[in-house]
């Protein structure tokens, strides 16, 4: 297959479209698992400043007299709040007794209506952009690079009237790190899998056609043996024709052995067309119905009884053993049943040396009847027992030729056992026979004829 073009470009093409349709899924499973992730993380990021500042809201607001001015009762609530222009460095060792400004990823600020600062909390603030006076949510950017998140609250007095803002804010690094992690995990990672993906594609592709090359491959030797089959019997039709075709005066002998040779030929192309039509058939399941009650019994008997007529039954022990008390009947084509045996019979007849025996055996298990077909003729080598079933295949060219057989006979048996739901195998040594054994399913005659009636 590896030296196919045909198959390679077939399966390159197999192995890229799963590559391609791999990558893609896994290219959107990556998006959205970074978008969901991104937004997870966003959601925590916003639900955790609405807590805080929503539990500083409640504190501070009742606690508000004068617009614009910092409360004793917020520096009480805010440890370490630094009013604004007030050098706050030698407090800094108050700055992180709150809570929510421990790790310095938070901050607050106060500023007036007007914008301008009050106080605030927290490191890292000279960097920040100032304050607006707009509430509602905003992402600030610091001057090393961290990107902050924060939100924006309007404060009132006890009395309702306006105070200012109050503004707090949580660093993003964390969540921006998390982020570039998770992309360079999927920029490196998705090439990596793209490759492992494009290799088992690759590998995938190649089981997948493998019986599609083997059935390509039966197809050209089926193809090339039919031809060869067909060629000697037209070529000697051919050469036979030639032969008389410049004679004047062709005696009646002569006309009478021509005919005979183009009769001979003739038939046996009939016959290899009518079995390779059979078998045909037979792959598509054509010979599936007509099927009526068979009685095992009665088929090998009459089979058996006439061959032993035939000239080439004449130095061989031919007999039949029925280890059954009672009929055995299945559902199939008694015609095709016949064809079956009458190939394991022939086929044991043409290599059983003269004075050998056949024997045809006829048992069952619980559901299945066994029929054995026993000689002791030549028997098949081990390398030639998985491939004599084969179509064209013939274990000795030589004797077949003798014989007129195509290599189709055992081909024929196996299509039609199976056509019939059974089996069939062969067990043989060299130079002490072989046994051919078919299994075909069984049913009672009160079910068989139920069955055909329906």
């Amino acid at each position: 297959m590896h030296q196919n073009k045909l198959f390679n470009r077939t399966r390159l093409q197999l192995a890229g479209c799963y590559a391609g349709v791999m990558g893609l899924i896994l290219s959107l499973s990556g998006l959205t698992t970074h978008q969901m992730l991104a937004v997870a993380h966003w959601r925590a990021v916003e639900q955790e400043l609405e807590s805080i500042s929503g539990t500083l809201h409640d504190t501070l607001e009742p606690k508000l007299k004068q617009p614009d001015q910092v409360e004793p009762a917020i520096k009480q609530a805010l440890p370490g709040l630094c009013l604004a222009r007030t050098d706050c460095s030698n407090d800094a060792q108050h700055r992180h007794t709150l809570g929510i400004v421990q790790e310095g990823n938070y901050y607050v600020r106060f500023f007036t209506q007007s914008g301008q600062l009050l106080a605030s909390l927290g490191s890292q603030l000279d960097g920040l952009p100032p304050p607006e006076t707009q509430e509602g949510w905003s992402t600030l950017q610091h001057r090393n690079g961290t990107r902050y998140h924060q939100t924006t609250l309007l404060l009132k007095t006890a009395t309702g009237s306006a105070w200012g803002y109050m503004q707090i804010g949580r660093s993003l690094k964390e969540y921006d790190d998390h982020l570039t992690t998770l992309r360079l995990l999927l920029a490196v990672g998705l090439p990596l899998s793209m490759l492992l993906v494009a290799s088992a594609g690759w590998w995938l592709a190649g089981l997948a056609i493998r019986p599609v090359y083997q059935s390509y491959q039966q197809m050209q030797q089926f193809t090339a043996d039919a031809a060869h089959e067909l060629r000697t019997p037209i070529a000697t039709i051919r050469a036979t024709v030639e032969s008389v075709q410049d004679v004047d005066d062709l005696s009646n002998e002569e006309m009478q052995e021509t005919l005979g040779v183009v009769n001979r030929q003739n038939n046996r192309l009939a016959h290899l067309v009518q079995d390779l039509l059979l078998l045909s058939r037979m792959n598509q399941k054509v010979l599936a119905e007509n099927r009526q009650v068979c009685c095992l019994n009665d088929i090998i008997h009459d089979l058996v009884e006439s061959l032993l007529v035939l000239e080439i039954a004449a130095p061989i022990q031919l007999s039949t053993q029925f280890r059954v008390r009672e009929p055995l009947w299945v559902m199939g084509n008694e015609d095709q049943l016949s064809r079956l045996f009458s190939n394991l019979i022939v086929n044991a007849l043409q290599y059983t040396l003269p004075g050998g025996d056949i024997t045809v055996i006829l048992e069952r298990d619980e559901s299945q009847a066994i029929i054995h077909v026993q000689d002791t003729g030549i028997g098949i080598a081990l390398n030639d027992q998985s491939r004599i079933f084969d179509r064209f295949y013939r274990v000795s060219s030589d004797r077949s030729r003798q014989t007129g057989g195509a290599g189709l006979g055992l081909a024929i048996a196996r299509a039609v056992s199976e056509t019939h739901l059974g089996s069939i195998q062969v067990e043989s040594e060299l130079g002490r026979g072989s046994t051919f054994t078919v299994r075909l399913p069984v049913v009672g005659f009160l079910d068989a004829k139920v069955r055909q009636a329906t």
